[in-house]
């Protein structure tokens, strides 16, 4: 039986995320930051063509977390936006991931 496959919420993703870092992180990041973070972390999905792969293709995609992290953190830090780590980066990048898991957005049929 296929997993139902929840709607994408922006305000649930900040929530789950928000969650999901450590103490100190939540004290230092906004929610613009986390949504700013989660922009990127699709403006790299979608300049790595992964978002068409995954609609066009039965394959699945496979992220170099490492590679996603230091796109974020260069793009962070060219538009001047928080001053976070790649490790700080990094918690966000896997609280994405887990909130698209929690909603089963990556569920083939």
């Amino acid at each position: 039986m296929a997993k139902e496959i929840q709607m994408y919420d922006d305000a649930a993703s900040v929530a789950f995320i928000r969650n999901f870092i450590p103490q100190e992180l939540k004290e230092k990041m906004t929610d613009d930051d986390i949504v700013y973070i989660v922009d990127l972390i699709y403006d790299f999905y979608e300049s790595r063509g992964f978002m068409d792969m995954a609609e066009d293709s039965e394959e699945t995609v496979e992220v170099d977390e490492d590679e996603l992290v230091e796109y974020v953190v260069k793009n962070a830090a060219r538009d001047e936006v928080g001053h976070f780590s790649a490790n700080e980066i990094r918690f966000v990048v896997q609280g994405e991931l887990e909130y698209c898991e929690s909603i089963n957005l990556f569920e083939e049929d």
